[in-house]
């Protein structure tokens, strides 16, 4: 066995001042304690009512019943701790010794050590340590102080002022080549914590989701995290598309006539001066974009020198979308992981730890610790409703006639749902276009206004059909909700889909169906805006002011609809991603005003949830929603798209070929050709994007590997079910080692 790496008896020297300063009033306060409990409680928990000196010196010794008592021996117990930290500077981490070379209190001398010093004596000599520690040490070690804020404040202070007095001594008798280095490295070191805090200010939203946490709890705050999560998953595809795709055609774009005039009507549908623009699909050309002979006019001579490296402009179009598609992909699974892992457990025993260990001693402006204060009530109102909602029952009768109330709800959603369904289809059969540009524009936008007033009004329907059911549990509520708005959005949204893919879509410019269908996909978006804005206006702040003169209370913010509207844009995005490449930016600008708007709706308009309710495995479901329905129904409408539907024959990168998966087959044996030097590319497009074999093995392993994760996080769950059954079962022990103890030495008595 290795022998000890320090001595215990200095490590240790916490305890013993513990025990000395309290065995004077030990066995008084805790015969007067045993006295005063009730005899039925303890009756309950220990089988005798008296208990002899031996084993109350034996409990009052135990480290639960001495630590947290006094204050001087916690600040001289990490005063020790400080100068063994710097005399082991070199020793290795404790977790890498072995069991026995670790140190124990098994063989621990109380007879050491004495003498007892006050507490401001005790103050100082732990400053004095502290400022012998580097300045990591020396966070982390005020941070695992348990001490209050005051007196946490009260060393900060000390050990600001011992320091400032050291750095004048310095600067009396210290040479001036070493004040020149001391002065950089305080220079440095200002400089990085600047750095620090800058980034910790660069986060997007920091200050506001902790104040949405602290007042409205995590429910909400759901919504918001989910929020940021989009605008990241569009900040990536904007910027891939923008570098291999907008801005090289911009930089080349091509001869084509000039567009109308700006109206302003434009920005609500697309049509007219965006027409021409490097927003939709028929704008990009389909040519080597670096070539001479392909911006020389005909008949004209070239020059026959080709360029090193040329640049194909539907070879770049079609990789790019691929690429952005593949990128979002990998984002998304990222985060279901992450979720899956950080909703591991459950929230029994979770009331303790919030209880006592949820502050956080960092905290120390005012704000900010009224903040916390507001974010630790509210989890706690989360884990207390959560659990009584698990311990209430319900007879037979009553679960036969809830289970009834169910069904015919969810037969009236499903009836709705196809009732909008056919309404859609009627209205989208029997629109024409008018002879007038104003009619044509109108026209336009009937169908994005039908659509978004149907996403508006039929979630009322189901917060009503909620009400009725009257659930226990505020998630089943939401989940029910939720996969009631999914249906009817999915299913309108795969109508509209089959539609524009037989191009029975009303059109301003029949030469090119892909613009159309770009244009109807822009016209969606911003009518889900409005809506959304309008919703905001006259659903939450109309409602709010007819609810305070009523019944004196806000309305709640319904979590369910304002996340499938979320799901239901970014759905729209991906949709049209291939059709117009811009429109990752335009759900950018629109996610960013949302942020914004909702935020200050729900400060002002709505108020804390009636029923407090934990969301920790909400946002699990938030991003499997987008992850399954939304991005792979995506996937799969444009993967139709570009494998068996025949592009236009006049505009766009893949004009004049079969299909879009074909054209980029011919370009690539087209570079080939034209340029030696990059065979490689056309390998990589044979072997990586041509054969299936990759892709099919690709699926596989990605499936292989969510099963594995799923597996492991249900082990993960087993075992700590495991260990908090171990944790009660060593409980048991030590109560029954107690009575043991107790009666052998009643025995000897």
């Amino acid at each position: 066995q290795e022998s000890s790496p320090d001595n215990e008896r200095a490590l240790h020297t916490s305890f013993h001042q513990l025990i000395l300063e309290q065995s004077s009033l030990i066995e008084a306060g805790l015969q007067l304690e045993m006295q005063e409990r009730d005899r039925d409680t303890c009756a309950t928990a220990w089988p005798e009512s008296s208990y002899s000196s031996a084993p109350l010196q034996i409990l009052a010794s135990m480290p639960s019943r001495t630590i947290g008592r006094s204050l001087g021996a916690i600040i001289s117990q990490h005063c020790n701790r400080t100068a063994q930290l710097r005399r082991r500077s070199s020793r290795p981490p404790l977790q890498q010794l072995s069991r026995a070379a670790r140190p124990s209190l098994r063989h621990y001398d109380l007879e050491s050590d004495r003498a007892t010093l006050q507490g401001a004596d005790k103050r100082n000599l732990l400053v004095k340590e502290l400022l012998s520690l580097t300045p990591s040490q020396r966070s982390q070690m005020l941070l695992a102080v348990p001490l209050s804020l005051a007196e946490k404040r009260t060393l900060r202070w000390q050990l600001s002022r011992q320091r400032g007095h050291l750095r004048q001594q310095d600067r009396q008798w210290v040479p001036s080549s070493r004040c020149g280095w001391s002065f950089v490295n305080i220079l440095l070191v200002s400089q990085g914590q600047g750095l620090l805090s800058l980034l910790r200010a660069a986060q997007p939203w920091h200050y506001a989701l902790k104040q949405i946490s602290g007042r409205f709890g995590s429910s909400i705050l759901s919504y918001f995290l989910f929020l940021k999560t989009l605008l990241m998953f569009n900040f990536f595809s904007f910027l891939i598309l923008l570098a291999f795709v907008v801005a090289l055609q911009a930089a080349y774009p091509p001869t084509s006539a000039s567009p109308p005039p700006f109206t302003g009507l434009e920005l609500l549908t697309g049509v007219g001066y965006f027409t021409h623009s490097l927003l939709y699909y028929g704008y990009y050309s389909n040519v080597t974009l670096n070539d001479p002979c392909a911006s020389s006019p005909k008949g004209s001579s070239c020059p026959s020198a080709a360029p090193h490296l040329p640049y194909n402009m539907p070879l770049a179009y079609l990789l790019s979308v691929g690429i952005s598609f593949l990128v979002t992909c990998i984002l998304l699974l990222y985060s279901v992981f992450c979720s899956f892992r950080e909703s591991v457990g459950s929230s029994t025993g979770a009331v303790a730890l919030k209880v006592f260990c949820a502050w956080d001693f960092k905290v120390i402006q005012r704000r900010s610790v009224k903040l916390q204060c507001e974010n630790i009530c509210t989890q706690l109102k989360e884990l207390l409703v959560e659990q009584r909602s698990r311990s209430r029952s319900r007879s037979l009768c009553q679960r036969l006639s809830h289970w009834v109330v169910v069904l015919l709800a969810w037969a009236l959603a499903l009836g709705s749902v196809l009732g909008c369904t056919l309404a859609v289809h009627h209205f989208s059969e029997h629109m024409h276009v008018g002879s007038s540009r104003w009619q044509q524009e109108l026209t336009l936008l009937v169908l994005p206004l039908v659509v978004s007033l149907l996403n508006a009004l039929m979630p009322r329907l189901y917060s009503l059909l909620a009400m009725w059911e009257k659930q226990d549990a505020p998630m089943t509520q939401i989940y029910v909700a939720i996969f009631r708005n999914l249906i009817l959005k999915m299913v309108i949204l795969t109508l509209l889909c089959s539609q524009w893919l037989n191009r029975s879509v009303v059109c301003s410019t029949e030469e090119c169906w892909e613009t159309c269908v770009g244009q109807d996909l822009y016209r969606f978006v911003v009518m889900d805006f409005i809506f959304t804005l309008l919703d905001t206006l006259l659903g939450e702040l109309a409602w709010r002011l007819i609810l305070e003169k009523r019944l004196r209370k806000r309305p709640e913010f319904d979590i369910a609809r304002n996340v499938l509207e979320l799901i239901y844009g970014q759905t729209l995005t991906w949709l049209g991603i291939l059709f117009a490449p811009l429109l990752p930016a335009i759900q950018m600008l629109k996610l960013l005003l949302l942020f914004y708007i909702k935020k200050t709706s729900l400060m002002q308009n709505c108020q804390s949830p009636s029923k407090p309710w934990q969301a920790s495995h909400m946002s699990t479901i938030f991003i499997t929603l987008l992850c399954f329905p939304s991005f792979l129904g995506a996937a799969v409408f444009l993967s139709y798209t570009i494998w068996s539907v025949r592009p236009s024959e006049t505009c766009g990168p893949f004009r004049g070929f079969e299909t879009i998966y074909k054209s980029g087959k011919s370009w690539v044996l087209v570079l080939e050709k034209s340029n030696p030097n990059i065979t490689w590319f056309a390998w990589v497009y044979q072997y990586l994007v041509e054969n299936t074999f990759l892709l099919f093995f690709a699926s596989v392993a990605l499936l292989a590997v969510i099963y594995f994760y799923v597996q492991v996080v249900r082990g993960q769950r087993s075992v700590i079910c495991l260990l908090k059954e171990q944790i009660t079962n060593e409980g048991d022990d030590k109560v029954f080692l107690i009575q043991k103890l107790h009666s052998v030495f009643r025995q000897r008595e």
